[in-house]
């Protein structure tokens, strides 16, 4: 009697397990640049495989991530007994993106950008560009980012970058402008071990000058200085996030740990860390509130040459151009958007945020993040105008005005999101 039991219960879960949808066959509509054989190479499923959901939405996340497309999504249809054709949906953004730039730099010299970057170069989902920046000296960069050259798991960055600009440097009770100049070469390898987790890693020689050009420095402080370094990279990546053209929600928390290896006096070796958190939450139909929050630390050396600074463009609008510098930092930036006009191809949002944020001085304490000179806090309003088939194709504008003591004001330009 035990014994036809068994084979009963057997007979029931082999009947069960025959009874597992299947994939018949995987068709992938909507390319136009992008090579098929691209996109069957990201993806998990394959023919013959059992039908899971759990699996195919994981796909459509890691797709919506991918600069190349603007949208996509999947569709099953029954073909023969428990077989099913598998669809995958995908709108693709236009990647060939020109970029161009004119402003005033810091040195009241005419400057303007000039670039051009394919974001799915030989339609296999490749970063490919560079540009050249003249702002009274000359830039350039061209970098190359392949994250899926090698399989569905691992690829390779290239980078190569030749920066100059004039730098602010602040001293105890003054500061100076040096010619900065920062040439390098890096060589990433970047490691994806699911649709959560991501690592890239790897190493970057380069060489940095700097030139005293005015101002008041203190003394044994070099005007001029010249250093070959080499820098250790990792960067940690655990992405929840979820897109729907101008909308993001979900969770997501970039970790990026660096050691310089240096050997002058005023530029020791150093590690410096941070994390950047994002946390995204949709807000009925139109709205999107929009969080990050920065932690970062590094060496804490008392030299000019800090590596955190606080400036418009990197983490508090409305301050000002490479305004201070300092050994760790803490910024929180917070804005609500809503979409005030949309249609096909094109959205309108407006925008109302805080950015706030406080330093540590250099060769300082941790008590210096709650002193009020170190603590700057700066609400604003922004548009952002979209075009929803082009990637990254944002044009943003934003007025931050400080209400912390000895603040300033001012209007911010940019391409893309500001976090």
């Amino acid at each position: 009697m035990a014994l036809l039991r068994f084979f009963l219960v057997f007979l029931i879960f082999a009947s069960l397990d025959a009874q597992e949808n299947k994939i018949a066959a995987i068709h992938i509509d909507g390319l136009k640049k992008t090579k098929e054989s691209f996109i069957r190479k990201i993806i998990s499923p394959k023919p013959g495989e059992v039908l899971d959901s759990l699996i195919l939405d994981k796909d459509i996340a890691k797709l919506k991530r991918l600069p190349l497309v603007s949208h996509a999504y999947y569709r099953v249809f029954h073909s023969h007994n428990n077989e099913y054709n598998l669809f995958y949906y995908i709108e693709e953004n236009f990647t060939l993106i020109p970029n161009a730039n004119i402003w005033s730099a810091t040195n009241q010299q005419f400057a303007y950008k000039i670039g051009l970057y394919d974001f799915n170069f030989l339609g296999n989902g490749i970063a490919f560009g560079g540009f050249y920046q003249n702002n009274g000296y000359d830039t350039y960069s061209v970098n190359f980012r392949a994250p899926y050259l090698f399989s569905k798991n691992l690829g390779i960055a290239i980078n190569h970058q030749n920066w100059k600009s004039e730098e602010p440097l602040y001293f105890s009770n003054s500061s100076a402008n040096y010619l900065y100049n920062n040439k390098s070469f890096e060589l990433l390898g970047l490691i994806e071990f699911n649709t959560k987790h991501k690592i890239q890693t790897g190493i970057n020689f380069f060489t940095e000058k700097f030139q005293y050009l005015d101002g008041t420095i203190e003394d044994g402080v070099p005007t001029n200085l010249k250093e070959n370094k080499i820098l250790l990279k990792l960067v940690y990546d655990f992405d929840l996030l979820n897109y729907s053209y101008q909308y993001i929600s979900g969770f997501r928390s970039l970790l990026y740990l660096q050691s310089v290896q240096s050997e002058n006096e005023f530029q020791p070796n150093f590690f410096i860390a941070w994390n950047d958190f994002f946390y995204y939450q949709k807000v009925g139909k139109k709205g999107n509130w929009a969080n990050r929050l920065r932690l970062g630390l590094a060496s804490n050396s008392n030299s000019p040459f800090a590596p955190f600074s606080v400036d418009n463009n990197l983490n508090i609008r409305g301050v000002g151009n490479i305004i201070d510098r300092g050994t760790g930092v803490v910024v929180l930036n917070t804005e609500y958007r809503h979409t005030l006009y949309e249609k096909e191809w094109f959205a309108l949002q407006g925008n109302a945020f805080v950015d706030a944020g406080s330093w540590r001085n250099p060769g300082g304490d941790f008590n210096d993040f709650i002193k009020s000179q170190n603590l700057r806090i700066y609400p604003g309003i922004g548009l952002r105008f979209i075009h929803k088939q082009i990637y990254n194709a944002i044009f943003r504008i934003d007025y931050g005005y400080g209400i912390t003591e000895n603040s300033s004001h001012g209007i911010v330009f940019g391409i893309g999101q500001y976090f």
